[in-house]
């Protein structure tokens, strides 16, 4: 029986270990941590970082050269010609025609010297015979020459190769390419804002969520030792009830007290689990996470330092004002921008071409090229001043944003102001809890014993009870909302 008690005892033990170790106790400071890993607006805001980054680095290589290749094939139904058709025709008849004139004209000249008594006719008709024997031959000669001529004219470029690199290099483009990059920075600087603000944010959420179950559990305690206290006083009125001394209606009021108490535990023991499933998803643990926070079981918390001397309202670092502010002068750049678009625009250029057929060597099918070098320069004349309108409206934006970031700038000082007022009313009340608490303390020391005297009644008691219960709840959230009051101030301040 004794191993069997010892090996109970074992199991209870390691029992109670393995559920003390799943319990997670968190700091608040490791509850930050968790909801700045795991909070996905913060990881969005985080990425929108990386894309400005990014756009800032395109803008930088507007400053460089831009080398490009380009290379095609083309077939065409006909191909280009240097000849006419009577070109054409003329060269594949280059002998005849010749040899036909050549011809006619050796007649009229035998004909003529024929009149003149030169020559006999009979010399006259061998010459001829002679011309006409050699005629044939040369007329043939010439007509290959002729053909061999237009075939050398023939370009052939039904099939066509083409290919080139080429580098631009901008020279002055009227300011786009540095109100571009001026624009990047701008960007990134808005999306480091735009993090800074979601971060804050995020603090503030674990912040809120995590006092509030610091405060729901605080209140659970508070209503289990009023239950108890209840239940002991309920358990005096019913031996004086035993006894005659006490009446049936007051046991029947400090029952009621009694059931109001347990329900009042029961909201408590809810209030605490909804809270903490609220604080697990910010962290991003599961909901049904078993977690306890090191704040919640102490009995004093330590309330932040509040100086009322340092009244300097200084929101400089509140990323809505620098937000709002790289707005102004994002829109300042936009202008600029606006205006460029309207400007001479200068850039050099180089390159190498290559063709086949050849067009520097007579259209020979084979690739050749040639460098070039040149200078463009785009010169805007007459738009029907559109670019006059669109500097006006990025002007018109750029004085938005300037009320705009005016008009925030009001009411954050006035939030400042409020939260100022906040820290300092939440440490009053808290200073007027405290006495609250002791003088409840010592109605109810002082209830008892004039009730346990016979000269005080059982509502007198079940009043001071509640006195002390109101008095106790006052002091917790007094606490709670010093501690609520001190994460607004520094939010506001943009110190979070």
């Amino acid at each position: 029986m004794i191993k069997m008690y010892r090996f109970l005892l074992l199991t209870v033990l390691s029992m109670l270990c393995c559920h003390v170790n799943a319990q997670k106790v968190l700091t608040l400071e490791e509850c930050r941590s968790m909801a700045l890993q795991n909070n996905k607006q913060l990881n969005v805001a985080r990425l929108g970082q990386d894309v400005a980054e990014n756009t800032r680095k395109i803008a930088r290589t507007k400053y460089l050269p831009r080398v490009s290749a380009l290379g095609g094939y083309e077939l065409t139904s006909r191909e280009i010609s240097l000849l006419n058709d009577d070109q054409k025709s003329a060269l594949d008849n280059l002998g005849s025609n010749a040899v036909g004139k050549a011809g006619n004209a050796l007649t009229e000249t035998l004909t003529g010297f024929v009149q003149k008594g030169v020559i006999t006719p009979e010399m006259a008709q061998s010459l001829g015979g002679l011309f006409n024997d050699l005629a044939t031959p040369v007329a043939q000669a010439f007509n290959g020459l002729g053909s061999d001529i237009r075939r050398a004219f023939r370009t052939n470029n039904r099939n066509m190769f083409g290919a080139s690199v080429m580098v631009t290099q901008p020279i002055y483009m009227g300011g786009a390419i540095t109100a571009a990059n001026r624009l990047a920075d701008l960007q990134k600087e808005l999306s480091a804002n735009k993090y800074e603000l979601a971060r804050q944010t995020t603090l503030y959420d674990i912040d809120q969520a995590y006092w509030l179950v610091v405060s729901v559990k605080h209140k659970e305690r508070l209503a289990r030792n009023y239950l108890e206290l209840v239940k002991k006083f309920d358990s005096d009125v019913e031996k004086m009830f035993n006894e005659g001394v006490a009446t049936r209606a007051d046991a029947l009021q400090v029952n009621v007290k009694v059931n109001e108490a347990e329900m009042q535990v029961l909201q408590a023991e809810d209030g605490v689990a909804l809270a903490k499933m609220l604080l697990c998803q910010l962290c991003g643990m599961p909901c049904e996470e078993d977690i306890t926070l090191a704040d919640e079981d102490s009995e004093n918390l330590t309330l932040p330092l509040y100086d009322e001397a340092t009244g300097v309202t200084k929101y400089d670092n509140r990323p809505e004002i620098q937000m709002l502010q790289t707005a102004v002068d994002m829109s300042k750049a936009s202008t600029k921008l606006a205006r460029s678009e309207y400007l001479p625009q200068v850039a050099m250029t180089g390159g190498y071409l290559l063709t086949n057929p050849n067009v520097y060597n007579g259209f020979e099918k084979k690739f050749a090229g040639t460098w070039n070098v040149g200078v463009l320069v785009r010169v805007p004349i007459w738009n029907w001043n559109e670019g006059t309108y669109k500097v006006r409206a990025t002007k018109a934006a750029t004085q938005i944003a300037q009320m705009e970031l005016a008009d925030a700038t009001e009411k954050i000082s006035l939030q400042v102001s409020q939260c100022r007022f906040k820290v300092k009313e939440a440490h009053r009340k808290y200073n007027v809890a405290v006495k609250n608490v002791e003088k409840a303390e010592e109605n109810l020391r002082c209830a008892n014993l004039g009730f346990a005297e016979g000269v005080m009644q059982t509502s007198d008691v079940m009043a001071a009870q509640t006195a002390w219960m109101q008095a106790e709840t006052m002091k917790v959230e007094a606490e709670i909302e010093a501690r609520l009051s001190d994460v607004a101030l520094k939010k506001a301040l943009g110190e979070l």
